[in-house]
């Protein structure tokens, strides 16, 4: 039986699609403000989570961002602001999904199926979205995000963000990044790696805190 978490402050339409969800044999557990819903949100795990961006105490954005900084759980935004803006906020906050209020609740059963299946289909790296704390990759868009904020890197920079990504707590020598980034009969000597490890940091590290990519002496260096 999957589990939802529910946070939304309309009790009376929460009661309703916690009893849609029911009759539809999920589990669901409510919550009616925005901090209640992100210790919740934190402290178990869920198949999904609902979320209404204008919530008391902290609002959905917030607590998107917050949700996504340590987990990955699938989050789909409900809202009544359904302005593009606020789509692009939702979903650059980390949801996977949004759908405004007010709407069917055939429909929204109908965007958790998609989504589900979606969640469940085997990765296709051509098609995949690389997730790292509150960093994200698009593969295909060849976009990176940052607090959902976009940062513009040149190719290199990108191939290089995606080879750290993709292989988390793994040390890479320099020579396995030149490999995997310029090809196993490049002539571009080692030191252009740190080069290009310098550049991602200037435009990815957050001022007085530790580098996403470290250091590790005398081998390379590891994404953690």
């Amino acid at each position: 039986m999957k589990r939802i978490l529910l946070i939304e402050d309309e009790k009376n339409l929460a009661l309703f699609i916690e009893l849609e969800l029911k009759h539809e044999s999920f589990a669901v557990t409510k919550a009616f403000d925005g901090l209640s819903g992100l210790k919740l949100a934190l402290e178990q795990d869920w198949d999904l989570i609902l979320l209404d961006i204008m919530l008391p105490e902290l609002n959905g954005i917030e607590v998107c961002r917050r949700i996504r900084a340590v987990k990955p759980t699938p989050i789909m935004m409900l809202t009544a602001r359904d302005s593009t803006q606020d789509r692009v906020s939702g979903l650059d906050s980390g949801a996977d999904d949004y759908i405004p209020k007010p709407f069917a609740i055939e429909e929204l059963m109908a965007r958790m199926r998609s989504l589900f299946r979606r969640l469940e289909m085997p990765i296709d790296a051509d098609r995949e979205i690389i997730t790292h704390r509150d960093l994200y990759l698009n593969l295909v868009a060849h976009i990176v995000t940052r607090y959902g904020e976009v940062i513009e890197l040149t190719k290199r920079e990108f191939a290089m963000l995606a080879v750290f990504m993709q292989n988390p707590n793994i040390v890479l020598s320099r020579d396995v990044l030149l490999e995997k980034i310029w090809g196993y009969d490049t002539e571009v000597e080692t030191n252009v790696v740190d080069v290009y490890v310098r550049y991602l940091r200037n435009k990815l590290d957050e001022p007085n805190q530790e580098s996403l990519i470290q250091t590790v002496r005398g081998i390379g260096y590891v994404m953690r």
